[in-house]
């Protein structure tokens, strides 16, 4: 939990800094994940990134069921529950409209969330919104994805280069291979694992047969 915390943290540190030195015009270019606009992707990531603080006030199921990688489910990226994600973004993000309000929600969310988790145990189980019953740490696991992966995204964005901490992308890369070794004749860096096993690049016939003889499967993984 120790080391999911950090980089959940040094993540989260990261990309308040990046907001604080946006200006307005930022928030309205398009990103890699139509139809948001910056704003929009930004209202999302500060959802995701906040969300345990109202997971751990509710009551705690009764087991995990589900670890990181199992929550990435085809089923959470569905039409109906693409259609809600990407409205309810784009609502959310009509209620933060200039810079200052934006860098500040996020820091409330993340810190919030932080906090609430440092008050627990951290096999503690929570219930996803998805209906998911999954450990503290293993859910908190998603979130460095989500605030990594959609960094990447913002980064393309705003024409920045990629300012993943080391510490989230160790944690990132183990959620996306299983914690297995990618195979070293691929010649990717953390970078390129994050984006090629979400999509965010081509993977080439060759380059899946090398995953799958390393026992690495893609993950279903959406906006």
């Amino acid at each position: 939990m120790d080391q999911v915390r950090a980089a959940f943290r040094d993540e989260c540190v990261r990309l308040e800094q990046v907001l604080r030195d946006l200006d307005e015009a930022d928030l309205d270019r398009p990103t890699p994940c139509p139809p948001w606009a910056v704003r929009d992707l930004l209202a999302h990531v500060r959802t995701g990134a906040g969300r345990l603080a109202s997971m751990l006030a509710a009551p705690a199921p009764e087991r995990a069921e589900v670890d990181a990688a199992g929550y990435f489910g085809a089923a959470k990226f569905a039409p109906e529950v693409d259609r809600d994600r990407i409205d309810g973004a784009r609502r959310e993000a009509r209620e933060l409209p200039g810079v200052p309000e934006v860098a500040d929600g996020f820091a409330r969310a993340w810190r919030a969330a932080d906090a609430a988790v440092a008050a627990e145990p951290p096999g503690r189980p929570v219930r996803t919104r998805h209906g998911d019953a999954m450990a503290l740490t293993e859910f908190l696991r998603t979130r460095v994805v989500e605030v990594a992966v959609h960094g990447l995204d913002l980064a393309d964005a705003l024409d920045r280069s990629p300012w993943t901490t080391p510490a989230a992308a160790a944690v990132v890369v183990d959620v996306l291979t299983g914690g297995r070794a990618v195979p070293a004749r691929l010649g990717w860096d953390a970078l390129t694992v994050l984006r090629k096993a979400t999509g965010r690049l081509p993977v080439t016939d060759a380059e899946r047969t090398a995953l799958a003889e390393a026992g690495i499967r893609r993950l279903a993984f959406g906006g």
